[in-house]
């Protein structure tokens, strides 16, 4: 693993004004039990099973969450971005694997002295409250992703919905995760992802100027084939 770790009493350049993204005003009082870490792609943040004593808060690049099957197979469970919460296990063990797709920056907070905090500061469990609640409604999409859409239904939805994640670039979408990870996620095989994006591209809802770098051309069409609404043929 290659990590570095840059101390909440240093305001670190390129930190001290992105930590805590998620908490407003209350992010002053995180500051004296957290730190800030910083990993290359492929390093894990925890594994399934380990205890849950650090809450961790990206600042910065994306972190994959996964379960490994009995049989060995692979589900990613989401892809996080700046702002989003992992390690909030209820039962004190990791229930998933967090690795970094990319060079991630992370805020880490010791998770006794991040629960008391739920208690000490105002607003601060009601922020909690919403943090949790985006979390339930990305398990909800995917569960919708995994159901009774076709291929090219749960492609075109999962490039809208990390569009909605890159605020203000909808229709520039950064896609650094593995056609792999896509496949993985969606509950595809690589040949049908990669099949089925080449397809959206020869019809003209995408370009792909980079495999890590998505073009919307026709956003209606493409959210019309997200809704199942599409004349287009797959």
């Amino acid at each position: 693993m290659h990590m570095r770790a840059i101390s909440s009493a240093v305001d670190a350049k390129g930190f001290g004004d992105t930590r805590c993204l998620g908490f407003g005003r209350e992010a002053g009082r995180l500051l004296p039990v957290s730190v800030v870490q910083v990993h290359q792609a492929g390093d894990v943040l925890f594994s399934e099973g380990d205890r849950a004593d650090t809450v961790f808060e990206v600042l910065s690049g994306m972190v994959r969450l996964y379960k490994l099957l009995p049989d060995g197979r692979r589900q990613v469970t989401g892809f996080l971005t700046a702002g989003q919460l992992i390690g909030l296990a209820p039962e004190g063990a990791c229930v998933f694997t967090a690795d970094a797709v990319t060079e991630i920056s992370v805020c880490c907070y010791q998770r006794a002295a991040f629960e008391r905090l739920i208690d000490e500061v105002p607003g601060f469990a009601r922020r909690l409250l919403a943090v949790t609640s985006h979390e339930l409604r990305a398990a909800q999409d995917q569960m919708v992703l995994l159901g009774r859409k076709t291929a090219a239904e749960k492609l075109a939805s999962f490039l809208l919905l990390m569009g909605v994640r890159q605020s203000g670039r909808q229709d520039e979408i950064d896609v650094p995760m593995t056609r792999g990870d896509i496949a993985d996620y969606l509950g595809l095989t690589v040949e049908t992802v990669s099949r089925t994006m080449t397809r959206l591209r020869q019809d003209g809802l995408i370009a792909l100027p980079t495999p890590a770098r998505v073009l919307v051309r026709d956003r209606e069409a493409l959210e019309s084939l997200a809704a199942g609404d599409s004349g287009l043929m797959f």
